[in-house]
């Protein structure tokens, strides 16, 4: 019975990922040892000894090494055991002695496994030399020289895949990359002309899955020379010392395992040969090599393939390299502009939108977004902010690199579905936990080409009663239409985003210092003019108090001798000296609004009003005033302040009144984070050319004749709002009354609770 690989009860990836590595058979064209050191006891081995060597099995357990080799090789493999790495001594090669005192020459393949025993792999030698170095410089050497005749990387491609064909003789030779997400595509073919084209190809991740990769990763050069040829068992399977089976990950001579095996039959393959390339420590693509019969490849033209491989590989690599050179260069200058840029503003953020080159241009992105102190700054094409604020969210909840991209954001965040014309494709880096830029790219539909349906690339069979994998059996063509994606972002404007996070991540440093310095001399500062300003009030309050008392003391005495302008010049004096009194209580007053350390308690605003108004009662009472409120809720301030603020609104609303007598109403209601309050009067109101002035210290709009004051009061509310960490304005027009507007947060429990509430509408889906 054949199921559809989509079955919900199986574990998929248990069989997707099998353990490869502890494959305990091997191929049957060799012979394996595991062996104990030093003393080079043999452990275990291939159930095929007797064929090669006239040995059973069980009888090859009780020897040594040296029982098969004679004395003068055991001391060289010896010497050569001691040395740091193993690769000076492979290929040895091995006059074994089998069946009785006939010697046949074997390559010999030394290593050791994970679990620290040292394996020895035997494969029948074609000669009983190796294969010279000059060989392997004039294989490499003319393949080079084609090479270098052409620039376009595609025929450079080409050219390697036809040079590896042409020395190993297979009937095809692909050039397999592998893509980010682990599919892969053929970009270059050489194969006998009756052979199907597999060329442009895309194959799903499955066909070489994560073990796989693993293993080519670890060896350079894997042969296959019969995939139709029976498995050789390893006896014992368990290791008598490890207990474990042998880790065959370095390992010849492994044998495939049986979904590759019925993988490459699928194809009509009988041998294979693949040479892995390898990019910065990573796996970028493969060099496979099919035959549709078997064929057997000596270890030492293998070598000279690797070899090739890699000689070939490392021009490809650089050739990949300078075709990107032009555009790398001209990210390094974008990304040179921005950073003098961010260091010529006062905020960094403005060198990078407000000039050309801009954000845009390091990435080839349609839109970008700063998101910084929980503010947005936005360029080009992009999401909405209440759509980033959640996509942000995602971020700081999923992402823990220094930087993340994708070009299918929708799939790993479906709600990225509602913008996929904008922003499909994401590239992002944290500023810090809470700040991000992030460049984005719009959907752009493709046609893919696939060897076979992708989302059919295997099947599942319980048939013989076990689970196992089945790869498909076709390899036609099937075209899909790929939705969601934008184009993908290449790894030197990844890199690119990478070094302007360094900057901005420096310059955002260097400015906090600044502003912490700078902060603690403004601190020192104003403490001094606080200081100063308390102590001066108080010091001129004396010579002022002195110079009323003596003038109206000379009233009093001369009054008889005084005429007329004596007395109005005295009046004068009097008068100054008042409102100089005045003006000193003003200044005492604006000084201790924040120089008192004060700690913000629950306070009834209503409580505050009430006394507000009986400081006021007489003015309330001359002028007829009547003053209403809504319901006054309870807020974190300090009351006294609050009383002030109340005083010295309602105080300006009765002083500034119309020929009717006045209409005074407090207001209060909740917005979202904060409360909002308004004193709103029917008196003679404010031209609104004069909003922010009114609320700066000393500035009057009458003259004393006309309103007397000192232009304090209101410098002194939006100084008390603002130590509430709220807002002050006014909305006015002349004859039509005022209306004061202020803001105080709301409290931190209120918050907390309101905060909660958010996560919760977050988590559930609701807006």
């Amino acid at each position: 019975m054949v199921m559809e690989f989509e079955l919900q009860s199986l574990n998929l990836t248990s069989l997707k990922e099998p353990s490869i590595h502890t494959i305990s058979q091997i191929q049957p064209h060799g012979v394996l040892l595991v062996l104990e050191e030093p003393e080079l006891n043999i452990l275990q081995v291939s159930s095929n000894t007797y064929d090669v060597f006239g040995i059973t099995p069980e009888n090859m357990l009780q020897k040594k090494l040296e029982d098969l080799l004679d004395p003068f090789q055991m001391e060289k493999i010896k010497a050569g055991l001691l040395q740091e790495s193993l690769d000076m001594i492979n290929p040895t090669k091995i006059w074994a002695r089998v069946k009785g005192d006939e010697y046949i020459v074997f390559d010999g393949i030394f290593h050791r496994n994970a679990d620290g025993f040292l394996i020895l792999e035997l494969e029948l030698a074609f000669s009983q030399e190796n294969i010279p170095f000059l060989s392997f410089y004039h294989l490499a050497r003319a393949s080079i020289n084609k090479l270098e005749e052409t620039g376009n990387l595609h025929d450079f491609c080409q050219i390697l895949v036809q040079e590896v064909r042409k020395v190993t003789g297979f009937d095809r030779v692909m050039l397999y990359k592998f893509d980010d997400d682990g599919h892969g595509s053929v970009i270059a073919e050489e194969k006998l002309a009756t052979m199907e084209s597999y060329l442009g190809l895309h194959y799903p991740e499955s066909d070489i899955p994560r073990p796989a990769r693993k293993l080519f990763a670890s060896n350079w050069i894997r042969i296959i020379p019969d995939t139709h040829a029976e498995p050789v068992e390893i006896f014992p399977a368990i290791n008598p010392l490890s207990q474990r089976r042998p880790d065959l990950t370095n390992s010849i001579l492994r044998s495939p395992y049986s979904c590759h095996i019925e993988y490459l039959h699928n194809m009509g393959v009988g041998a294979s040969l693949t040479i892995s390339l390898i990019k910065e420590g990573k796996l970028w693509g493969l060099i496979a090599c099919h035959h549709q019969t078997p064929k057997y490849v000596s270890y030492e033209m293998r070598k000279a393939c690797e070899f090739l491989g890699r000689v070939i590989f490392s021009e490809l690599a650089d050739r990949e390299e300078t075709e990107d050179y032009d555009y790398r260069m001209r990210l390094t200058y974008v990304q040179s502009a921005l950073v003098e840029y961010m260091s010529q503003e006062e905020n960094f953020i403005d060198g990078l939108v407000k000039h050309q080159p801009n954000l845009l241009d390091l990435t080839n992105a349609q839109g970008a977004a700063i998101c910084f102190g929980g503010n947005y700054t936005l360029i080009g094409e992009t999401p909405k902010e209440e759509d980033l604020n959640f996509l942000v969210q995602w971020l700081k909840n999923n992402v823990e690199e220094e930087v993340f991209y994708t070009d299918s954001l929708p799939r790993l965040y479906p709600d990225a579905q509602n913008f996929k014309n904008v922003a499909s494709g994401l590239l992002a880096i944290p500023i810090s936990k809470q700040n991000y830029v992030l460049w984005f790219r719009p959907e752009v539909i493709q046609t893919v080409n696939w060897g076979g349906d992708p989302n059919r690339a295997f099947e599942v069979n319980t048939s013989d009663g076990n689970t196992r994998l089945c790869p498909r059996k076709s390899f036609e063509l099937w075209k899909e239409t790929v939705r969601l994606t934008s184009l993908r972002w290449q790894a030197v404007e990844v890199k690119a985003a990478l070094e302007l996070r360094k900057a901005i991540v420096n310059i955002v440093l260097r400015q906090a210092d600044e502003l912490a310095q700078l902060a603690h001399d403004l601190e020192l500062s104003n403490a001094e003019l606080k200081k100063f300003a308390y102590v001066a009030s108080h010091d001129l309050q004396e010579p002022l108090n002195q110079v009323a008392n003596y003038v109206q003391l000379l009233e009093m005495r001369y009054e008889q001798l005084l005429d007329e302008d004596a007395k109005e010049f005295i009046s004068f004096a009097v008068e100054g000296v008042s409102l100089m009194q005045t003006l000193i209580d003003d200044v005492l007053a604006y000084s201790k609004v924040d120089m008192q350390a004060i700690e913000f308690e629950l306070t009834n605003v209503e409580t505050a009003l009430e006394r507000a108004l009986t400081n006021l009662r007489k003015r309330i009472s001359e002028t007829g005033a009547v003053i209403t409120h809504d319901q006054l809720p309870t807020v974190m301030a300090d009351g006294t302040q609050l009383m002030q603020l109340f005083q010295n609104l309602i105080g300006n609303a009765i002083k500034f009144r119309s020929d009717q007598a006045p209409e005074i109403h407090i207001g209060a209601s909740r917005l979202e984070d904060e409360w909002l309050f308004s004193v709103r009067d029917n008196g003679i109101g404010i031209d609104p050319q004069f909003r922010d002035r009114i609320f700066v210290i000393f500035q009057r709009l009458h003259t004393r004749d006309e309103y007397p004051g000192t232009g304090m009061g209101l410098a002194i509310c939006k100084k008390i709002i603002e130590c509430h960490r709220g807002r002050i304005w006014v909305e006015s027009k002349l004859g039509e009354g005022a209306t004061f507007y202020f803001t105080i947060p709301v409290g931190g429990r209120d918050r907390e609770r309101r905060n909660g509430r958010k996560a919760q509408n977050h988590i559930f889906g609701r807006r």
